[in-house]
């Protein structure tokens, strides 16, 4: 393998975070008369930032988000993370096999990150190497936190490889320079026609992928 460094992306790569969110978002857009289907949200949110989905919401309402908004929206998805996340299957036995330096580069909070990570028994894998894109307040699809990630663990672009299953985190590492692998599912499979990177369906798949470069 050539590359020194992977960097994850977490929610969707590493955990299975995203039908909970986006249930979430939809059962709190419903609250306020914004009605959204979860496939919809499950395709169109995919990969954004928080603010943006808010954003969308409230383009929708017919009114402003209430103030206590977000801090619902954490509370109520924190609870589900802590009782219901689950590790993308076959992602403990991809790390197992895998001996070069891993971090985690996510959108998300760093609070988020390690409580996903923890519940799925993932963090002993990634901590203190869990890069917030709240810590430097820049967003995937802009590249500054692969940049950020690769520049903390040690690394060049050219010695790093991404792992991502949004169309976001995709430009935001082919932005940056790096090489980037896909993780494709139903609900994102479409977002990377026509964008010449590997793509994978399983974690079995992308341990060959790795393993030929």
């Amino acid at each position: 393998m050539k590359y020194k460094c992977i960097i994850f992306d977490c929610d969707g790569v590493l955990v299975d975070s995203e039908s909970i969110s986006n249930a979430t978002l939809v059962d709190m857009a419903k609250s306020i008369g914004v009605l959204i289907e979860l496939d919809f949200a499950m395709t169109h949110f995919l990969g954004k930032s928080l603010q943006f989905c808010f954003d969308y919401i409230e383009s929708l309402a017919s009114q402003k988000l209430p103030d206590t908004f977000e801090e619902e929206f954490r509370e109520r998805t924190f609870e589900a993370f802590r009782t219901q996340m689950q590790p993308i299957p076959g992602v403990h036995e991809l790390l197992s096999k895998i001996n070069i330096d891993v971090c985690v580069a996510s959108n998300g909070p760093a609070e988020k990150i390690r409580l996903n990570l923890t519940t799925t028994k993932l963090i002993d894998r990634f901590e203190g190497n869990i890069f917030s894109a709240y810590d430097i307040n820049s967003w995937k699809p802009n590249p500054e936190l692969y940049l950020h990630a690769a520049k903390s663990m040690g690394y060049s672009v050219e010695e790093c490889v991404v792992i991502e299953d949004s169309l976001a985190g995709v430009t935001a590492a082919k932005a940056g320079g790096f090489d980037v692998f896909g993780y494709t599912n139903k609900h994102n499979k479409d977002q990377f026609n026509g964008i010449d990177i590997p793509v994978f369906n399983d974690m079995k798949n992308l341990y060959l992928l790795l393993s030929k470069q």
